[in-house]
């Protein structure tokens, strides 16, 4: 703030009026695309929970958010017998958890051998690591159904219709790009961390489960939040393998609340997707202080 000095000695300060145009040249218009951006994201939220509140069933109603109110939606969704939600429910967050877990687990395994470890192949395999992510899984889901069918006349406990085998085809298709993620995060850890520990007598196993693993938590609970989301949201192959409809998921389930021609229920459907948020909701808080540092530490060498 500009201070003047009259002759008495005394200071006076000076306030220079408000222009707007100059004020929006300088940060207004940053306001003005925050305003823009947090709109558009929180409407289709606010949507789709004026559409799970809607007793009624249909989209009709909820064009005007909250117009009408009830609970009918979720009551429809928790007790009818014919759509076992609470099934659904409990499966995702097994499938979903578990190969988060394992994909976390076995992509750490892989990111530190490439990291750490100098042996032939090693430059090929991380080429061949990104090449293979640029086919989409759904082209292999003929092959992947055919597989496991014949797995299912061997070991019918990890074949078709089981969700140990759901989870196999979804640790196969998402340990090539966490693998590759991690990598960049391993190698801006100091090697210099593991000659330490090797001059005390580590070996691999014990650099990597005692001091390697602490220090790249961030990049682990990415990872992890990572493939639970794309774990609860994947349709195709969760189609394909799971028959029975107790042994379903989440995705699979609700599409058969809006796949009847004759009778939608998006209420019901919406309701789903609301309970269906929540514990990707309570995962991002409580992973929320790493995913930043995790994301950007493993950009850069």
């Amino acid at each position: 703030m500009p201070v003047i000095t009259t002759e008495s000695g005394e200071s006076v300060s000076t306030r220079r009026p408000f222009n707007f145009s100059r004020w929006f040249r300088a940060t207004g218009w940053r306001h003005l695309i925050g305003v823009i951006m947090v709109v558009f994201s929180v409407f289709p939220l606010l949507y789709v929970l004026s559409a799970s509140l809607n007793p009624a069933g249909t989209l009709t109603g909820s064009n005007a958010l909250f117009s009408t109110i009830g609970l009918g939606a979720y009551e429809r969704l928790l007790n009818n017998p014919d759509q076992p939600f609470a099934a659904w429910f409990v499966n995702t967050l097994i499938i979903a958890g578990i190969t988060a877990l394992a994909t976390v687990f076995l992509g750490a395994l892989a990111a530190y051998s490439f990291s750490r470890m100098r042996f032939t192949g090693r430059r090929t395999g991380l080429l061949t690591i990104v090449l293979v992510q640029m086919f989409p899984q759904l082209l292999a889901v003929v092959a992947i159904f055919l597989v496991m069918s014949k797995i299912s006349d061997i070991f019918p406990a990890i074949g078709l219709n089981t969700h140990i085998g759901l989870i196999m085809v979804y640790l196969g298709g998402a340990l090539g790009v966490n693998t590759y993620l991690m990598y960049g995060f391993f190698n801006t850890v100091p090697s210099s961390i593991d000659e330490a520990a090797k001059i005390d007598g580590a070996g691999h196993a014990r650099i990597f489960f005692t001091i390697i693993l602490r220090l790249v938590g961030p990049i682990l609970s990415v990872v992890a939040l990572l493939s639970f989301i794309g774990t609860t949201n994947e349709f195709v192959v969760a189609s394909v393998l799971l028959i029975d409809p107790e042994k379903q998921t989440l995705a699979v389930g609700l599409y058969k609340l809006v796949s009847n021609p004759n009778y939608a229920d998006w209420s019901a459907f919406s309701a789903g997707a609301v309970i269906a948020a929540l514990p990707v909701m309570a995962l991002f808080l409580f992973l929320q202080k790493y995913i930043v540092g995790g994301l950007t530490a493993g950009s850069v060498k």
